[in-house]
């Protein structure tokens, strides 16, 4: 790991101890540093500047809250005003999209993965505030660079993702034969065989979920070595190896919790936190709400990576998170500002901490960051940015792949044919034409 500065080397060289005093830093404390941040800052907010910034819904309380502090220090320190609004995942892309078409409303929005590729002429070029941080914070995992670049412009700064990961009851999966979690797709299908057999039953979405379904879904096409489109962006997903998936998905299906072509991104945390579930995809949101709510169901809570794939790699469709700025905004350098500010590892780190491994960075110094391994639990999350492709796969993220995961191409291509509306070949017919609808 290199580009490491000193003040970056001192924050993480104390360990636990260290960051657990960062994050219960005093209101008093934080604005201090933040006031000295901004008199040396390359961005200089403009005056009288006021910000609207539309983000997703907490999925974690103190990790709101630590972003909240954050608004409020960078507030008081340059005294921009911060409206922040917030709205679930579905609900972001059509309110940012709205933004962007008729120029105005929003300054900034923090959102799933796509949205600056939905858009990317109404994105502010944020190259420099990126190379700024990732000189800063020991570099940007390839996957974040793939997130937030365009034509070798940064059209967005991916500040986490949240990992869509195995969730699992270790008691459950050790009934059914397994107690080591399988590491490739015939134990991992043996798996969920298994434990449905015995009343402890897994389940995924295949509804209309923005991140479970499209998360998993990706996974299992990748994992068999179909794509969507190929290096090129041509539609490929009409083949062999994606007729290999569909199949290997049914049979996860057959064996899922009655349900799962109907749920939302909620559903499967509802049903696994109400003792109906044993097994799903999802970020660490549901071993965070266990440990409060149910200490005894948090003890028998495990994560894991989805298997590797035929090839013997581990692709995986996680939730990354780029805040964007609009080209449209009257306050460029306050946006700026507050972005580089948030990310700066005196609030970041303890911002990460607070979530509890539900933002995992694409920036590598904060892999060191000790909520990874104080509790083994979170350590998957961690690698998060090791395994993650952008909704593209193999092709180049742009306003189209963005297009074809926000119209659920892929999730629909598997929910019709597992429940039975369409066979093989007329669901991957159907995927094949509504892409090239979109890949034109």
């Amino acid at each position: 790991m290199t580009n490491f500065t000193p003040d970056r080397r001192s924050l993480l060289k104390g360990g636990a101890t260290m960051l657990a005093a960062a994050a219960t830093m005093s209101g008093e404390q934080l604005l201090g540093y933040a006031k000295a941040w901004a008199q040396t800052a390359q961005w200089k907010p403009e005056a009288g500047a006021k910000i609207n910034l539309l983000r997703w819904k907490r999925f974690v309380e103190a990790e709101d809250v630590a972003f909240m502090k954050i608004v409020d220090a960078f507030q008081k320190a340059t005294g921009v005003t911060i409206n922040v609004s917030n709205e679930s995942y579905d609900d972001i892309q059509p309110k940012a999209s709205v933004a962007a078409n008729t120029g105005q409303g929003l300054d900034m929005v923090w959102g799933l993965y796509s949205l600056p590729f939905l858009f990317p002429s109404k994105c502010a070029d944020m190259t420099d505030v990126a190379e700024y941080l990732g000189k800063k914070c020991g570099g940007w995992a390839p996957s974040g660079e793939a997130y937030g670049k365009l034509d070798g412009k940064w059209i967005g700064v991916p500040v986490a993702a949240t990992g869509g990961l195995v969730n699992y009851r270790m008691s459950a999966a050790e009934k059914a034969g397994h107690k080591e979690f399988p590491k490739d797709l015939a134990g991992f299908a043996d798996l969920i065989k298994g434990m449905n057999k015995n009343g402890t039953p897994a389940g995924m979405a295949l509804g209309h979920a923005s991140g479970d379904a499209n998360g998993w879904l990706h996974w299992a096409l990748w994992a068999h070595g179909g794509n969507l489109i190929d290096k090129d962006n041509k539609v490929v997903v009409n083949s062999p190896e994606t007729a290999k998936a569909l199949e290997y998905v049914k049979g996860l299906y057959d064996n899922f919790a009655p349900g799962t072509a109907s749920w939302n991104d909620s559903s499967n945390n509802k049903a696994f936190l109400a003792g109906q579930l044993y097994l799903t995809v999802n970020g660490i949101s549901i071993y965070v709400t266990a440990k409060t709510d149910n200490p005894q169901m948090a003890a028998d809570i495990n994560h894991a990576h989805l298997p590797a794939g035929l090839d013997g790699k581990t692709r995986e469709l996680h939730l990354g998170f780029p805040i964007l700025v609009y080209n449209f905004t009257k306050f460029p350098q306050a946006c700026k500002a507050f972005t580089a500010f948030m990310m700066e590892p005196a609030q970041f780190d303890p911002w990460v901490e607070a979530a509890q491994g539900y933002l995992s960075p694409f920036l590598l110094g904060y892999n060191q960051n000790p909520i990874w391994t104080s509790d083994p639990k979170n350590t998957p999350y961690r690698n998060v940015a090791e395994t993650a492709q952008t909704p593209a796969g193999i092709g180049k993220m742009g306003e189209n792949a963005a297009a074809a995961i926000a119209d659920f191409v892929v999730v629909d291509m598997f929910a019709n044919y597992c429940t039975g509306r369409e066979d093989v070949k007329t669901a991957m017919a159907s995927a094949e034409r509504s892409a090239k609808r979109i890949f034109r």
